[in-house]
């Protein structure tokens, strides 16, 4: 029988373990070994049961076993100090708050948006990447005390969970998720009533949600949940499934999680006092319409639409996470104006002045969509990437919108992302390192902090103490190396077994598991989300080859794979099946695996567990990777094509490149023969020997030195503290105070000088373009030498300090394009004559050898512009004409 009503009852916590219950609903036990050893005590038996999860876990503890547990001395001590230690990291002062005291101008708070976070296994709102990124990204900025407000939504289904048929094809399945039975706690008004965001949607239907607070460490994440009783079935589901339905229904998820959870976020601070963020971060293009609801906002405090619009830009950070169009949410415009419109949302809002917002105005866009990465790159002031590869990408793709500047002066930044270090370095790995400096200081050091000794760092971001880690004994690293390797073996196994029973398989049929993978042979992991361009089965190109480095007398390997294909995405599923059908093969079976159900579980067990991580995608299409960066921080050295965030930080010490051949003018197949030919090379001539090649103590010297080298060198790097240091000082603080300086009135005043320029723009030219000393001779000068320019230029009306005239300088090729350009402003030389032009003058010094050459632009220029590029206006010399030809030097 079914019951006809599901509800929680929470257990009742004696006295002296009620501390019990605010470590357990704080996500800090996620990433603090201390946390959860207290709570895996508690019932040994039960923890993985419940899935590691302590409220599952508590929820499970029988009456006696909680007064045992109760009358425990050495337990209570236990829980008493990690208490104190939770207490203390919420309420004393960290990085950020070192730095306010030392006298930094930083945001009061920051609101972060993300359609999904990885923080836990226990809290499965997250499908890849992506998430696993923004939950990385709130707890180091509750590591490093950043005052952090996390907003997304609470999907009832999350994501889905994997299994394969019997023929090896992904199969889905979505758990219902009691909110109740999850880390978390429904915020509520002061009168004890559940707090209510409330959306107008098309025909007077309303969207009403509750909002959950998850707590992750210092940091409120709020989640909305639209399951609630004031909504019809429709919208009941909204929030059901991560990635789910059709264009409507993500319509309706995207403005939820935009425009309803700016209003969570006035509800949270408003119920506990918390200052507004004066900054908001929208990691992807899904929450955008966070800009339109607080433009509405302003509307309704006097602001007209445009100067409205100034101050929610100032005060507005962009991340895109795509290097490919196909990426990007893209909704039909009647779609939007339906929503908008007067019998919409966003009242005082006109759909008119909408609509342009997400418009594809740039060579080959579609007029007819609104695309969601353009209108959030329109509201905000900042944006960036996520590697320096990623920003060169997006600075290329979106180039549309800054028509007239070459790729490279388009306002899009990069920040390279970074992983969470104490959620994915294995506790065996943590206690080495603690091994040689002592537990504070190891946890200190993977926050990310700037914790050098002495406040001394041998290189930006790379304390000393990293350094230590270097002192540790080869025998060490290679025994810690072999016991995680043997952890993982054994963890495959239980995986493969449950996999296999699930496939349909009997117990009688599965003997051969037993001797699945081998502890002391040479293993590589690959695992991450299955799109076509990760490309999965790389590996399969030569079927015979692949056999023979897994099955190699002497210096075999093992190989063990995991990831989940889009449920819409029947190329991925097959993928993944002749993937799955390959390893199903009794010749190879024991050396190469597909675990299904890739997550956050699982990959706390593999990253540890593989000596090489494999990542072979098409270049430049993986913004950043960063599954390979928590590889990394465990030992585990990468080989992997110059893509994402390798290819700024690859050393030979680190591991290996895949070569290549995304420059060469060959079709996608003979591409895909090339590099998988390049990859079997490298496994067979460069990584298996070097494995295996021991010294005259029996231990692979060399390996053991790549190792050493990458936790050293490379460590420091990928870490999330280092990434959020540098949203902090790079994007936060300036966003924080270029929306101080606008007021009403400066708003307005701003709003007023764009019109203004763009105006008078058609009528700004550069008329002539002339060298006044006589230092180039026969197409050529010395070097040292100094030409004085003199420019004229004609402003439509405007004044000179409305623009900044500029030479741009720099070696040139046979088109003449100027490369590695450098920038010098030019003075004003006197007024203007009748015809309104102005003269302009100043020195070029010509410091490079080589062919050289020089042009002139004119910029608009505001003290309150983030870029000379910010209005997309550029006036240059006309090509046709000659002016500002280039200067060949010798």
């Amino acid at each position: 029988m079914k019951a006809i009503r599901r509800f929680t009852v929470r257990p009742v916590l004696p006295e002296p373990l009620r501390p019990l219950h605010d470590l357990a609903r704080n996500l800090r036990w996620s990433w603090h070994t201390e946390t959860r050893e207290l709570f895996r005590s508690a019932d040994p038996e039960g923890w993985w049961p419940a899935d590691a999860d302590p409220v599952r876990l508590l929820g499970s503890l029988t009456a006696g076993r909680l007064a045992e547990l109760g009358r425990d001395e050495a337990y209570l001590g236990r829980l008493a100090e990690a208490s104190a230690d939770l207490k203390d990291y919420l309420d004393g002062p960290r990085w950020y708050q070192e730095q306010q005291a030392a006298g930094a101008e930083l945001p009061s708070a920051i609101a972060y948006f993300s359609p999904e976070f990885g923080v836990t296994a226990a809290l499965p709102q997250y499908s890849g990447g992506l998430g696993i990124l923004a939950g990385d990204h709130l707890k180091a900025a509750s590591d490093l005390g950043v005052p952090l407000i996390g907003v997304g939504l609470l999907y009832r289904h999350g994501y889905f969970r994997q299994s394969l048929s019997r023929e090896g094809w992904q199969q889905e399945h979505y758990p219902v998720l009691d909110p109740n039975e999850l880390p978390l706690d429904l915020v509520r008004e002061a009168d004890g009533t559940p707090a209510r965001v409330v959306l107008a949607l098309p025909g007077g239907r309303s969207l009403h949600a509750c909002i959950w607070l998850a707590r992750v460490g210092r940091v409120p994440l709020l989640l909305l949940d639209s399951d609630v009783e004031e909504n019809a079935p429709g919208e009941r589901d909204v929030t059901d499934r991560l990635y789910g339905g059709g264009s409507d229904h993500r319509l309706l998820q995207e403005m939820l999680l935009g425009i309803g959870g700016v209003r969570a976020v006035r509800t949270w601070c408003r119920l506990t006092r918390t200052p507004e963020p004066e900054v908001f971060h929208t990691n992807e293009g899904h929450a955008g319409f966070l800009g339109l609801e607080r433009i509405r906002e302003l509307a309704a405090g006097g602001l007209d639409f445009d100067a409205a619009l100034e101050v929610v830009r100032a005060g507005t950070v962009f991340t895109t996470h795509t290097p490919v169009p196909a990426g990007i949410d893209r909704f039909d415009r009647q779609l939007i104006a339906r929503h908008f419109g007067d019998d919409g949302e966003l009242p005082g809002v006109p759909v008119e002045k909408i609509l342009p917002l997400g418009r594809e105005t740039y060579p080959g866009g579609a007029p007819e969509l609104f695309n969601m990465a353009v209108m959030g790159l329109r509201l905000a002031q900042r944006a960036n990437g996520v590697s320096t590869l990623h920003g060169s990408v997006s600075r290329e793709m979106f180039s549309g919108l800054w028509p007239g500047f070459d790729p490279a002066d388009v306002p899009i930044t990069s920040v390279t992302n970074g992983v969470h270090a104490p959620t994915w370095v294995a506790p065996e790995v943590f206690r080495l390192g603690a091994g040689q400096i002592g537990t504070d200081r190891a946890h200190q050091v993977l926050a990310g902090g700037p914790v050098a000794d002495g406040g001394a760092e041998r290189q930006p971001g790379t304390p000393r103490r990293w350094d230590a880690v270097g002192g540790i004994g080869d025998r060490e690293i290679w025994e810690l190396r072999r016991e995680l390797r043997g952890q993982l073996v054994t963890e495959v196994r239980r995986r493969l077994y449950a996999s296999w029973r699930r496939r349909g398989a009997g117990t009688a049929e599965l003997g051969w598991i037993d001797d699945v993978l081998d502890p002391e042979i040479l293993t590589i992991g690959f695992a991450r989300r299955v799109p076509s361009y990760k490309r999965l089965t790389l590996m399969l190109r030569d079927r015979d080859r692949l056999r023979e480095l897994l099955l190699h007398p002497t210096h075999p390997i093992q190989i063990v794979v995991a990831g989940k294909a889009h449920p819409a995405d029947d190329g991925g599923k097959r993928l993944v099946q002749e993937l799955v059908r390959f390893a199903d093969d009794p010749r190879v079976r024991h050396r190469i695996v597909f675990l299904p159900d890739y997550g956050m579980g699982m990959a706390q067990k593999l990253y540890p567990g593989c000596d090489v991580w494999l990542n072979n995608p098409l270049r430049p299409l993986e913004a950043c990777g960063t599954s390979g960066m928590k590889a990394a921080l465990n030992g585990c050295l990468n080989l992997s094509v110059r893509d994402g965030w390798w290819d700024e930080w690859f050393d030979p010490d680190f591991g290996w490149e895949i070569p290549t051949a995304d420059g060469s003018a060959v079709d996608e197949d003979r591409r895909d023969e090339l590099e998988s030919n390049a990859l079997y090379a490298l496994i067979e001539d460069r990584v298996a020997p070097r494995f295996y090649d021991r010294g005259a103590e029996g231990l692979p010297d060399r390996w053991i030195e790549m190792v050493r080298s990458t936790l050293v060198n490379l460590g420091p790097k990928v870490l999330a503290g280092r990434m959020v240091r540098e949203y902090v000082e790079r994007l936060y603080a300036p966003a924080a105070l270029s929306r101080r300086a606008l007021g009403p009135a400066v708003a307005r005043d701003l709003a007023e000088w764009k019109a203004r320029i763009r105006a008078a723009w058609p009528d700004v030219s550069v008329d002539h373009v002339e060298s006044v000393t006589d230092t180039v001779a026969g197409g050529s000068a010395e070097l040292g030498a100094t030409l004085s320019l003199r420019v004229r230029i004609a402003l439509g009306g405007l004044a000179p300090d409305d623009v900044e005239v500029q030479v741009v300088a720099g070696r040139v090729d046979s088109a003449d394009a100027i490369a590695d350009a450098q920038v010098f402003p030019l003075k004003p030389a006197g007024g203007h004559d009748l015809e309104d032009r102005w003269l302009y003058e100043g020195p070029l010094a010509l410091d490079r050898t080589g062919p050289y050459g020089y042009t002139v632009r004119v910029l608009p220029s505001h003290e309150l512009l983030a870029s000379g590029a910010e209005l997309g206006l550029v006036a240059v010399p006309d090509e046709a004409t000659g002016e500002g030809a280039g200067v060949l030097m010798r």
